[in-house]
């Protein structure tokens, strides 16, 4: 009886020991580190530096600083040099990568993504930023309301794009050296809410000074909390002067999020970016940027102005300034009210607008994870599918598998310095698709209806089909199907005749990716493109898309 009670409570004490973090929590040592995260985009284990404070006591909050690297660097160097820390006299990248010097410890912890290598800050390199980011919180005791972004040339424009689609995020921002993707400038509104910090050199020839003066100057104009630091006669490397002493968590150091703000500015073009803070676009007027001042200066008072927007919803829940009841609003010089316990939606008709029950729904239209461009197909877990419906020889079945690995081939060589993208989606034929790929994955198709079985199993869905007798054209488009994308490439590969020259951030057959429109057709080449253009909000063709495709003799248009 004695022995039975003393395995009855060795298994208790065992069950207790392995069955939560909250009992007992995993251990990491101190200081410069490389863990891991799952990427689902490929299903890979993705590294990225991080920096634990040293007693790390996960009772207690602390604050995070996300690094992001420059172009032809990675997650270790970036961690060395946030932290002040360059390469030693004569020492390589390589080299120095190997290790991690001593530095100054500091009370934060600090995140640095590699991010697939030199791919910029979209696509899937952005999502596994926040993938990191869910990852460090997933382990350690963040706090909340200090997290803060920062990166140097290829990671200071990142710094920028992830900052500013996502305000809501960050306590403040410290770009240096930023070269920001295409678009980022028109996103300027979204740092009302927090502090940002830039430098760079005025003798920088890779990234030119001009471009951050003018960035500093757009958002003093706006009254954005900016400060600069310009450094004489430096050049593309400001980021060693900029990050010296460990200055950088100095000044991070006084910022705070307020996760309820009073005022919220924000634009966006896309159904991605939708929210900030307690603002969310519903509905964006098609093709332009959607812009909202919402101000909650009076308790219960709102001063609203908006364009390019049709619908919006305001989550006030704990708003200091907000208790549940009537609610009054000037929109747009609208007087409107409404009774709350915490969440107001509103639709605009023709000029006017309207309090709703519910968020306006665009389920039958473009919506977020179904407005397209092609790119977007592109940013999430994908697989590329070649046809064999029609029986195909074997000599045409390895054109077709080389065709496919071309496009799949993110990880081509790009010499020394900018080395291998790390992703590895799949290749599969059409027969080898599974139940489950149809569930998690966008389809990037080669081939018609005639050789992909899954484009002709959403023939009729689809808008648009190039005619199997065709050889000199090129037709690629993307569009939603069921929870997920396709992207159908008929007839030639989207990426002939693509130039390769240029900062060749990602290999050749995909260096157009992201300046695709929805749709494009081209023969010969993608030099000579016929069609390049958006579906419509209801993702159908407009009219001079389908005048256009109809005048080739290439398609076959859906009914």
């Amino acid at each position: 009886m004695k022995l039975h009670s003393i395995h009855i409570a060795f298994l208790a004490a065992f069950c207790l020991l392995i069955s939560g973090s909250n009992v007992v929590a995993q251990k990491y040592s101190s200081g410069p580190q490389v863990l891991t995260f799952s990427s689902d985009a490929d299903d890979t284990d993705q590294p990225y530096g991080l920096y634990l404070p040293p007693n790390y006591d996960s009772t207690k909050k602390y604050p995070l600083v996300v690094m992001l690297h420059g172009a032809g660097s990675n997650h270790k160097l970036a961690l060395r040099r946030v932290f002040g820390k360059s390469n030693a006299e004569g020492e390589t990248d390589v080299e120095a990568s190997r290790s991690f010097p001593k530095w100054d410890d500091v009370d934060f912890i600090v995140a640095s993504s590699y991010a697939r290598g030199t791919a910029g800050y979209q696509g899937v390199p952005e999502q596994d930023v926040y993938d990191m980011l869910d990852d460090v919180k997933r382990r350690f005791n963040v706090d909340e309301n200090r997290i803060y972004l920062t990166g140097l040339s290829m990671g200071g424009g990142g710094t920028l794009w992830i900052g500013l689609t996502r305000p809501d995020i960050w306590a403040a921002i410290a770009p240096v050296c930023p070269a920001p993707p295409e678009g980022t400038f028109d996103l300027a509104p979204n740092a009302l809410n927090f502090p940002i910090h830039f430098f760079h050199g005025d003798a920088d020839p890779v990234v030119p000074v001009d471009g951050t003066r003018k960035w500093v100057s757009h958002l003093q104009e706006m009254g954005v909390e900016v400060s600069y630091k310009e450094f004489v006669d430096v050049k593309h490397d400001s980021w060693v002067s900029a990050y010296d002493n460990e200055f950088i968590f100095e000044w991070f150091g006084h910022a705070e999020r307020n996760p309820f703000p009073d005022r919220v500015r924000f634009v966006s073009k896309l159904y991605k970016y939708n929210k900030s803070f307690w603002v969310t676009f519903d509905k964006i007027t098609y093709g332009a940027l959607a812009e909202i001042d919402a101000n909650l200066g009076k308790p219960n008072a709102l001063q609203i102005t908006t364009k390019n927007l049709e619908g919006f919803t305001l989550n006030l829940k704990n708003h200091p300034k907000f208790k549940p009841g009537t609610v009054t609003m000037d929109v747009d010089g609208v007087k409107l009210s409404a009774k709350t316990d915490s969440t107001i939606s509103f639709s605009k008709k023709g000029t006017v607008w309207t309090l709703i029950p519910n968020a306006v729904s665009t389920a039958a239209g473009k919506r977020k994870g179904a407005e397209g461009p092609i790119f977007d197909a592109f940013s999430t877990r994908h697989i590329y599918v070649y046809g064999t419906a029609d029986n195909p020889s074997p000599e045409e079945l390895a054109k077709r598998l080389e065709i496919a690995n071309a496009a799949a081939n993110w990880s081509q060589y790009r010499g020394p310095f900018l080395g291998r993208i790390m992703f590895f989606p799949r290749v599969l034929s059409d027969k080898e698709v599974r139940p489950s790929d149809l569930e998690s994955s966008n389809l990037i198709l080669f081939g018609t209806k005639e050789t992909n079985s899954y484009i002709s199993k959403y023939a009729d869905r689809l808008p648009v089909h190039l005619k199997a007798t065709d050889k000199t054209h090129g037709l690629f488009y993307v569009f939603p199907v069921d929870q997920h994308y396709v992207a159908v490439n008929s007839g030639l590969p989207w990426w002939l005749g693509t130039e390769d020259q240029g900062y060749p951030f990602v290999p050749v057959m995909h260096r157009k990716l992201s300046e695709y429109k929805d749709l494009i057709f081209f023969k010969d080449s993608a030099k000579n493109m016929i069609v390049e253009g958006y579906f419509s909000p209801e993702w159908k063709l407009t009219e001079d898309m389908s005048s256009k495709l109809s005048a080739s003799g290439a398609v076959n248009i859906t009914k």
